[in-house]
């Protein structure tokens, strides 16, 4: 791990790294994951370089299948070698995933229940090339499909714990990765994955922060800016978006005076539709200030430019949680 300050990630890899960083942790976790599990395999849309997923390939050749420009491809693949007992292991980007292939995974991996797992990068704003690459409503579209589940890890020490984690969570995972100089949020002898639960990092009382992904770091930076300013902010992160850990996010709303939402997704169908989704169907009303990708076409530019301009950034962040502005 390497100290980073003040240096911004390249493309698709998390900004304002500060502190210790992992290079490639998911290609690092599944070598590790593969050594004892032989019906691991590993395979990719042409996105080797860009997905992190080649120290597996240089690891297992013999179980490692590049199926090129051809994401459709990619999931028939996979569900056909998980038809034969294998575990797939597949990498593209989020938007090819959930555009050119989505009837693919639909029925050939969710329908079928095929034991594939679907590590899709650069979600959300992270990618500068505009609307046709920024996979800015994935997590909506993914929702509502049957037996499909949802993961969006916060740094390398989760994304590798989850790599590990979905070789056991049966049928198809979706899992928003991070790639390239991954930051180490979580101390990994202290945090652990856990499928389906929500963590909550920070306790307090006069805010709370519900986060997923990356967000999360944001939302401690936050959190310590408002202690600080003498202002009590709780931080709850939610990894697991499906299936959705309700009586987690309702435990930590009920003991807050108010709450921001944070997340790299558009603010409709995400985190924040599910937040307010069980908070009204438990009754608790408290006041939110939603923090997410606006619903619209966002043009090619880089994160730290479009992260800023659409009120996604740190400054955005911790001005809601401490001034609830």
């Amino acid at each position: 791990m390497v100290d980073l300050k003040g240096r911004a990630g390249g493309m698709g890899e998390i900004l304002d790294v500060e502190g210790p960083y992992e290079v490639a942790p998911l290609g690092r976790a599944l070598v590790e994951l593969s050594e004892n599990r032989p019906e691991i395999v590993g395979l990719t849309a042409d996105m080797g370089r860009f997905s992190d997923i080649r120290p597996f390939r240089d690891a297992h050749p013999e179980r490692f299948f590049q199926v090129g420009m051809a994401e459709a491809d990619l999931l028939m693949i996979a569900a056909g070698l998980a038809k034969t007992g294998k575990i797939a292991y597949c990498t593209s980007y989020s938007v090819f995933i959930t555009r050119r292939a989505l009837d693919f995974l639909i029925i050939a991996c969710a329908h079928s229940n095929a034991n594939v797992k679907i590590l899709a990068g650069m979600p959300g704003l992270m990618n500068p090339y505009g609307a046709t690459h920024q996979a800015t409503d994935d997590i909506a579209v993914l929702r509502m499909i049957p037996e499909l589940s949802i993961i969006d890890p916060c740094d390398a020490t989760e994304l590798a714990q989850v790599v590990k984690a979905v070789a056991d969570v049966p049928g198809t995972v979706y899992v928003r990765s991070l790639r390239g100089k991954v930051p180490v949020v979580f101390d990994p002898s202290e945090y652990q994955f856990e499928f389906g639960k929500a963590k909550r990092l920070r306790t307090g009382s006069d805010v709370g922060v519900i986060s997923t992904g990356f967000m999360t770091q944001r939302a401690l930076v936050a959190a310590d800016a408002a202690s600080a300013a003498g202002v009590s902010a709780g931080v709850l992160h939610v990894p697991t978006l499906k299936p959705f850990d309700t009586e987690a996010v309702v435990r930590f709303a009920a003991g807050v005076d108010r709450l921001v939402i944070a997340e790299n997704h558009q603010m409709t169908g995400g985190l924040a539709t599910m937040v307010v989704e069980a908070l009204y169907e438990a009754g608790i009303h408290v006041p939110i200030i939603k923090i997410g990708i606006q619903h619209r076409f966002h043009e090619c530019g880089s994160q730290a430019y479009m992260e800023e301009k659409y009120g996604m950034d740190q400054g955005r962040i911790t001005r809601a949680v401490v001034d609830g502005l």
